[in-house]
């Protein structure tokens, strides 16, 4: 078995949740899993070791991409920074607002964050409409900083999102695509 058969066995299909008719990919049980947790993490971890893809710091999205950013940052020997939901943080921040399917959000970031030039790393646990990643984005190109890649491990693409975030050029690494959402 391949390592991408070996990562989607361990993601939890919930049907109907949150709502009718939506199929909720939960990463938890890879997580759980210290093995196939090393093994997700080794996959992330052995790509940005690369000269030409190592970032100066891992931005992780509230809050499942905290998870994986930090423990991916501190494996790169990196920082870590956090993109949270609005009112989380407790120093000066930027923020950016995207649309939701009904309504919008808002996420922000420590207006220190990141430095002008730096090289970010933004990752999330998935990708579905790619509003969140997107504003992420956005926060990091508004402090200076470029994002040379987006990151998760699972890619809805029947949802639009990456293409979206390719469109904009936005780089992705994803590691389990599923069809329908």
């Amino acid at each position: 078995m391949n390592v991408i058969d070996y990562l989607r066995q361990h993601i939890r299909t919930v049907p109907d949740w949150p709502s009718p008719g939506v199929q909720f990919r939960d990463i938890t049980p890879l997580l759980q899993n210290p093995r196939v947790f090393r093994v997700l993490i080794d996959q992330f971890v052995h790509r940005y070791m690369a000269p030409d893809l190592r970032p100066d710091v891992v931005a992780g999205i509230d809050a499942r991409g905290f998870i994986l950013g930090a423990v991916i940052a501190y494996e790169l020997n990196i920082g870590f920074v956090p993109i949270r939901k609005k009112g989380k943080l407790p120093f000066d921040t930027v923020s950016e607002e995207y649309e939701l399917e009904y309504g919008s959000a808002t996420v922000e970031i420590h207006t220190d964050a990141v430095r002008p030039g730096d090289c970010v790393l933004l990752i999330d646990d998935l990708i579905a409409t790619g509003g969140t990643m997107m504003a992420g984005k956005r926060l990091l190109e508004k402090l200076g900083a470029s994002v040379i890649e987006g990151a998760a491990i699972v890619d809805l693409p029947e949802l639009g999102g990456s293409m979206l975030l390719r469109d904009a050029g936005l780089p992705l690494f994803t590691l389990v695509d599923f069809a329908g959402h």
